[in-house]
Order: structure tokens, then C-alpha cells, then sequence
């Protein structure tokens, strides 16, 4: 996706519209005083004029193309949403509410980030210049977001997608629903798996995605724990292979289990040219009353802006942190480097400059660019990821309500009489006799 470009109305036009539409708002609402109507009567205005406030501010911030780009993305992900529902065999996908209001109408959302300015507009609290600089942010912000989600959860259903073609099914989550989010999983001071895939003849492979995120904590000693994954450098997605249910480790050198692959994707036609600054390895840890006392910090300030009290009496009780400033593919790099992986792949939607794409390489990172919407283009990475699949393979049967019923009726028989039997037992003897039977005849 290139760089968002502006309509031809510039800040002065568009702050004129908008002032415009506010004193529209503003006297409806002063008539509903002076006058004996309804509610709705009044709402149904107001509402309609709000609409048109934030579908300005949308189409300032955001170029005709950025806009179909973004439907045109959310198509490519229906797309391989009904491909892997078919090659995978699973009931559906969850995604997390922010993603989920994002594919079901681009726009709808992007208005739905602007709600609370928008009141906080009509409400008086902050004026029109203010209102169009941080509802502006707040549109790039999420449009980008977004779009950087789409892409990435676009690779990873595709890749899952081309294992379930060759054989590869769902096991875990157990309910065949797919789940790409991590809200709340890491809860219990655990790091389970996004999704466990079976490989007959091979065995098991783990998805995480985004893994290395906060754990639940306590105290000190748990936050202490804890710590190392605020600050971890987060990559896409990590595979690993067999079952594994939780990729954290005690160590505090390495607090995420070595993982067998990481894929890293890229969506930004010029995400080469970026900066981020990264803390983690430089950060100190909180302690639990540090931590508190920045949380109190954060919930007085809000309580000082209702109260209009100076936010300069605020005292700080957290320093700044010395941070490095990488560039984007650098950061690539440090993720092989800290993380060990046995393979890592770098997936960028659009071509990378020859010094760039020999860089990544030589560190030893499997570069597959200018992928666009390809689904061929990420084969490869399936093929390469089957080999590290492992785990004693155990046969999976969907059976009827009534086969059940059957074999626990069976096995209650059996007991009473003397003969405890587990279901593989029960099964192994029955068909035994019946093959038995059935060449005797």
C-alpha cells in the first residue's frame, strides 16, 4: 500500500465544512430546547449531520485509491477465508473485534474511531482544529493497522490452507474454529497455541501468532516473570513443531521456547525505509509498585484533564528508557538473532531493492517478495514447514452421538462383569472378531 494522499481540500476548506456542519449540530440541539419536539425527531438530524462530519474528515485524510485498496484487500481475505474453510475442513475463523468490525465495512469502522472526538467536538471539549488533527491520526492509524492485520492474517490462511490441501487438519482448537486473536489466552501465565495442524505420516505442527505477549501477574515476583514478554520483540508467526501447548520458559535469557520457523510479512510497498525504536533488551523491569504507581499516574491524568487541573503537578514516577532506532529490516534480522529459529521467512507483498533483499539473505533469512495476492508465491513456505512436523501420530475418528453411547454402554457391561477396557482396547478386540467373522464366511 503506497502512502496515503489527500483530496485537492486542503485544511482551511475542510475546517470551514466542518465548522459548518458543527454550528448545524449545535443549533439543532438548541431548538430541541425552544421546542416541543421528540427526541427522535431531533436525533435522526443530528445523527446525519455527525455522519457527514466524520465521512469529511475520512475523505481528507484518505485518497479514493487508499479506500479501494482497502476493499480490495478485504476481498483477497474473504477469499482465502472460504479456501481454507474447504482445504482445512474447519467450521469458521474468529478474529478479534477490531478485525472483525474492520473486514465487515472499512468505512463503518474507520467512523466508528471517530465517535468519541466527534463528541467530545459537540460537547465542547476540544475545538475544530483540534478535532481535525486528532481524528486525521486516529484514520491513518487505523486504516494502516488494519491493513497490516489483513495482509498478515491473509498469509497465514494461506499457508494453513496449502497444508490442509495436502492432507493437514485441525485439531486444536478442538471446536474446528480457527482463532487468530490472543485476547485473554494468556491469562492463566501460559502462551498456548493460535492453532495445532495434523500431518499424516509426519505428525504435529503448532501456529502462534504474535505470540511473545504479556502473561497474568500479581506481584513483583510474577511481574518480575513477566516482564521479558512486555518488552519482547514480537514476530508474526511462530511454528514449532509436535504439540506444544505453551512456548514460555523459565529462563530469563531466553523467556520463548526456540521456535522451528518464523514468518515475518510486510505489506508497505516501502516498509524498508522505516524506523522503530526498539527497547526491549535495554528496558528495566517494573516492580508491581512501579507498575501501580505509573497505572495511578495514567488514571490522575485523565481525572486532571475532567477536573482542569495543570498536568505539569503530575510527577513523573517512571523515567524514559534508552531505546535503539532500526530500520525495519534490521529489526527482521534481530528477530533471527534473538530467536534462533531453524528457518525464517520474510514475506513482503511488494519487491525489495536488490542491497536489501542480499542483506536479509545473508543473515540467512528466506526472502519471498513482490507476493502481492499470489497464494502460489507462499507454497514454498508450506512445503518447508511440513519437515519440521513431529509427534506420535494418533489417529482422529468423528463418530455419531449413538456409536458413543454404544461403546460407553459396552464398557459399563463389560465392567460389571469384571473386564475394564479403554475405548482403543474395546475397539482393537470388536473389529478383531468381526474381521474374524467375516472371512470365516
Amino acid at each position: 500500500m503506497r502512502s496515503l494522499r489527500t483530496y485537492s481540500l486542503n485544511d482551511e476548506d475542510v475546517l470551514n465544512r466542518l465548522l459548518n456542519i458543527y454550528k448545524k449540530v449545535r443549533s439543532s440541539l438548541k431548538e430541541r430546547v425552544g421546542r416541543n419536539v421528540t427526541w427522535s425527531e431531533v436525533g435522526e438530524e443530528v445523527s446525519a449531520l455527525l455522519d457527514e462530519l466524520k465521512s469529511l474528515v475520512i475523505y481528507h485524510v484518505l485518497s479514493r485509491d487508499a479506500l479501494t485498496v482497502a476493499l480490495r484487500w478485504v476481498r483477497e481475505l474473504r477469499r482465502s477465508l472460504t479456501a481454507i474453510t474447504r482445504n482445512l475442513n474447519v467450521d469458521g475463523v474468529t478474529f478479534s473485534k477490531e478485525m472483525k468490525s474492520f473486514i465487515e465495512d472499512p468505512r463503518a469502522h474507520l467512523k466508528k474511531k471517530l465517535f468519541i472526538y466527534t463528541h467530545d467536538l459537540i460537547r465542547g471539549s476540544i475545538d475544530i482544529h483540534e478535532y481535525l488533527r486528532v481524528s486525521s491520526a486516529a484514520v491513518r492509524t487505523s486504516l494502516r493497522t488494519n491493513l497490516r492485520t489483513v495482509y498478515q492474517t491473509w498469509v497465514f490462511l494461506n499457508v494453513l490452507s496449502y497444508i490442509g490441501s495436502l492432507g493437514g487438519r485441525l485439531i486444536y482448537p478442538e471446536h474446528r474454529y480457527l482463532n487468530l486473536e490472543r485476547m485473554g489466552k494468556q491469562r492463566t501465565g501460559t502462551i498456548p497455541p493460535n492453532a495445532i495442524l495434523l500431518i499424516p505420516g509426519r505428525g504435529y505442527l503448532s501456529f502462534f501468532i504474535e505470540a511473545p505477549r504479556p502473561i497474568g501477574w500479581e506481584d513483583t515476583t510474577d511481574l518480575k516473570r513477566a516482564w521479558r514478554l512486555y518488552t519482547a520483540l514480537r514476530p508474526d508467526f511462530m511454528v514449532y513443531g509436535g504439540k506444544v501447548m505453551n512456548i514460555l520458559k523459565d529462563s530469563d535469557r531466553e523467556p520463548i521456547a526456540r521456535p522451528d520457523v518464523i514468518i515475518e510479512c510486510k505489506e508497505l510497498d516501502d516498509w524498508y525505509l522505516r524506523s522503530r525504536d526498539i527497547k526491549g533488551p535495554l528496558t528495566k523491569p517494573l516492580t508491581a509498585e512501579e507498575w501501580r504507581s505509573k497505572w495511578i499516574t495514567g488514571l490522575w491524568a485523565g481525572l486532571a484533564e475532567a477536573l482542569n487541573i495543570d498536568r505539569s503537578s503530575i510527577p513523573k514516577v517512571v523515567k524514559e528508557r534508552r531505546a535503539v532506532r532500526l530500520k525495519e529490516y534490521q529489526v527482521v534480522s534481530l528477530y533471527l538473532k534473538l530467536y534462533k529459529p531453524r528457518e525464517m521467512y520474510l514475506v513482503s507483498r511488494s519487491p525489495i531493492p536488490t542491497d536489501i533483499k542480499r542483506y536479509l539473505r545473508d543473515e540467512g533469512i528466506n526472502v519471498i517478495d513482490n507476493v502481492r495476492f499470489r497464494t502460489s508465491r507462499l507454497r514454498s513456505i508450506a512445503r518447508s514447514i511440513l519437515k519440521f512436523a513431529k509427534g506420535s501420530e494418533t489417529a482422529i475418528l468423528e463418530v455419531g452421538q449413538d456409536v458413543i453411547e454404544l461403546i460407553n454402554e459396552v464398557r459399563t457391561i463389560l465392567s460389571s462383569k469384571g473386564l475394564n477396557m479403554s475405548i482403543d482396547e474395546l475397539l482393537l478386540r470388536s473389529l478383531r472378531l468381526l474381521k474374524e467373522r467375516v472371512t470365516e464366511s
